[in-house]
């Protein structure tokens, strides 16, 4: 029972560790402007904890609120094409968005 016990207590602690998010709005205007969004998940076996990076990212922007968001820009790393299916078993990734929100004149 204790090796499952600390195993529990490892993933507990990695999910937690995970659940890092970050997103940075820049005004351009008085309507408008820039954001910058960030996440991180980890990987267990096709499970991401506590969610995928990239999901976490979109959703830190859509909560925000702002009218007329755009992407203009995603990066998740790390990122080894076709051998992206290793990362599947055990990974720590990280996600960032970037893009316009608001109305320019």
């Amino acid at each position: 029972m204790k090796p499952i016990a600390s195993l529990a207590a490892a993933l507990l602690l990695a999910s937690l560790a995970a659940s890092c998010a970050n997103t940075k709005f820049k005004r351009e205007t008085e309507t408008s402007g820039t954001f910058e969004s960030t996440a991180w998940s980890v990987t267990i076996f096709s499970i991401d904890l506590p969610k995928g990076a990239l999901m976490a990212a979109r959703e830190n922007v859509n909560n925000a609120g702002l009218a007329n968001t755009v992407v203009t820009g995603t990066e998740v790393a790390p990122h080894l094409g076709w051998f992206d299916w290793l990362l599947e078993i055990l990974s720590v990734r990280r996600a960032r968005l970037v893009g316009t929100w608001g109305f320019e004149k």
